[in-house]
């Protein structure tokens, strides 16, 4: 009688694809040129987006995700949009917002929302670092 293998089930979680096209970052960064020190990194097959030296951004599956707080989140939910789900198997989001499609396509609209997220990011990242300070 053959013996059948016995597999292992991996505790690692499936990361939700990332891949995003070329046609659809320079579409993005087209929208967002008029905000100041825009640039876009390559991250796990999808792109983060700074301002400056803050990370503000995601682009994945082509789809953009802005940061957000608690008082900037109402409307993107206002529109619609979804959490950032970096998992396709657990249920933990993050803190990035899907930015709702008319707002991407008025260049005006995308910065000025681009520059929410911006302010969103780089008052988390004070917040982070006094913590760090005080341990």
């Amino acid at each position: 009688m053959p013996v059948k293998a016995v597999q292992k089930r991996s505790s690692r979680s499936r990361l939700t694809p990332m891949r995003v096209s070329s046609h659809y970052r320079d579409y993005v960064i087209d929208q967002l040129s008029a905000l100041p020190g825009l640039r876009a990194q390559a991250m796990f097959g999808g792109v983060g987006l700074y301002a400056g030296d803050v990370f503000f951004g995601i682009l994945a599956a082509d789809v953009l995700y802005f940061k957000v707080s608690d008082t900037t989140r109402l409307a993107y939910e206002s529109a619609g949009s979804k959490p950032f789900k970096p998992y396709a198997d657990r249920a933990m989001t993050m803190g990035y917002y899907e930015v709702p499609a008319e707002v991407l396509e008025t260049p005006a609209d995308a910065v000025q929302w681009a520059r929410q997220a911006v302010g969103v990011a780089s008052k988390a990242a004070s917040i982070r670092a006094r913590r760090t300070q005080a341990r």
